[in-house]
């Protein structure tokens, strides 16, 4: 279905391709048994029906942009090497050696000709294919009959992204992805590179995780900080197969904020940002929106980028793309935001949150990222270089920004209530359409044979 009961006027009158709302869905009102958060047998199925079956965002595409250059993905009890083979195309192996299962790689990226075996030196070729059993004369022929090339697995690209697929039988990544594809690709993320790259366990199940990124319900709860430039009254568009959009406006205050009108600091700060002198503007924050994406036409125009196939709401508000089953993109025109909900290898109550910002850069006065996405003055946003991948574990503070360390402070409470016999299930209001589409096509996963 599509969610507009306030009355958000983006969509109204807008005839732009982009805004255009997509066709209802009915994806029901069940309430779903709250043991999909805590059972192991469920986690099980989840792994061997959605996961091992679908196809899952492993790497932005510019971190492997030569031959040779890979990076390692981990997802649940499974670690893959995503690498790029010498005729430009990308392959992907189960990073496990078939002579006793020693992991290839350790590290998260690097660039090599070939892959070599810490424990008996095996050596492989980029494309998996064995190039050296050591002292082969020594396996009789029908010990190395069995294989000795990589076990490997699908691996595609798409709208800059590279994902990877365990089941030969899945469908081309285009046709999974077909929903949204069109919209994503306007946005050019192909011509982005990583600025900032962090990893989060999380005491909660991965769909908790999902949950509370798929709604803006709970701005005004978890993160009051936001109330004046964030607003609530968000559209919502539901699609075949789990995937989802949703607009959030920024640079207008929340339903809940006291002052409709006035320009807050925050609502002045996301002016300043787009180039308007917060003092000099004479409009009110029902105005701003508007403001800043005139602003931020007139600046690409000025240093000589193409906005014209942007909607209005594309150059104000966060665009965020749900990719089922585990990722969420937050797309602007300067910079997107990958969010991946990682599952743990074998426990359902806790999950890896991973975020990375990929940036398009262009060297001129007033042009960045999002003022919201955090972004420090020493961030190398020239892409000369690709920052490290900070991980922090269990318990220790995400250090991913206000905002992010709220979620990962309650998600760890709302998973103990989900241990509880006083609660019987979620109860979703249209806010949260998103959970309950995506909720609904993780059980139709789970109802296949």
């Amino acid at each position: 279905m599509n969610y507009d009961p306030r009355s958000w006027a983006v969509h109204k009158g807008s005839d732009h391709p982009f805004d255009q709302a997509a066709p209802p869905i009915d994806n029901g009102a069940a309430r779903l048994d709250p043991s999909r958060y805590t059972s192991r047998a469920i986690f099980v199925q989840e792994w061997e029906k959605l996961f091992a079956r679908t196809w899952l965002l492993a790497a932005p595409a510019s971190d492997i942009p030569d031959a040779g250059d890979w990076v390692r993905f981990d997802i649940g009890p499974e670690s893959f090497i995503i690498v790029r083979q010498e005729d430009g195309s990308v392959a992907a192996h189960y990073n496990v050696c078939p002579h006793r299962g020693s992991r290839l790689v350790t590290g998260d990226m690097g660039s090599q000709a070939s892959f070599t075996c810490p424990f008996h030196s095996w050596k492989f070729g980029l494309d998996g294919r064995n190039q050296r059993v050591t002292d082969e004369e020594t396996f009789r022929p029908e010990v190395l009959c069995h294989g000795t090339d990589l076990t490997s697995v699908r691996a595609e690209e798409a709208v800059g992204l590279v994902f990877i697929c365990m089941d030969d039988n899945a469908p081309p990544l285009v046709d999974y992805l077909a929903p949204v594809l069109p919209l994503l690709e306007t946005y050019r993320i192909d011509r982005m590179h990583v600025v900032q790259h962090r990893r989060s366990d999380w005491a909660a199940n991965w769909k908790g995780g999902i949950d509370a990124f798929y709604e803006s319900y709970h701005l005004h709860a978890i993160h009051p900080q936001t109330m004046g430039v964030i607003d609530d009254r968000t559209h919502i568009d539901l699609y075949p197969g789990g995937m989802s959009r949703q607009f959030v406006p920024m640079a207008q205050p929340n339903s809940h904020y006291g002052d409709q009108t006035g320009i807050n600091p925050g609502i002045a700060a996301l002016l300043k940002d787009a180039g308007i002198d917060p003092v000099d503007f004479d409009g009110t924050a029902q105005d701003s929106r508007a403001a800043v994406a005139h602003a931020k036409r007139e600046r690409a125009a000025r240093i000589g980028l193409d906005y014209s196939h942007f909607s209005d709401a594309q150059l104000t508000d966060s665009t965020i793309f749900g990719i089922f089953p585990n990722a969420q993109i937050g797309c602007h025109p300067e910079a997107v935001f990958l969010h991946r909900f990682k599952p743990h290898a074998d426990d359902p109550e806790q999950f890896t949150y991973e975020t990375t910002i990929l940036y398009r850069h262009v060297d001129a006065q007033g042009y960045g990222a999002p003022g919201w996405m955090g972004l420090m003055d020493d961030v190398d946003v020239t892409g000369a270089t690709r920052p490290d991948i900070v991980h922090t574990g269990l318990g220790e503070p995400p250090g991913m920004g206000e905002v992010l360390d709220q979620d990962s402070d309650l998600l760890p409470i709302v998973q103990a209530g989900a241990r509880s016999r006083g609660f019987k299930g979620p109860l979703w209001g249209e806010q949260e359409a998103r959970l309950r589409h995506f909720h609904a096509e993780v059980d139709r996963w789970l109802a296949r044979n």
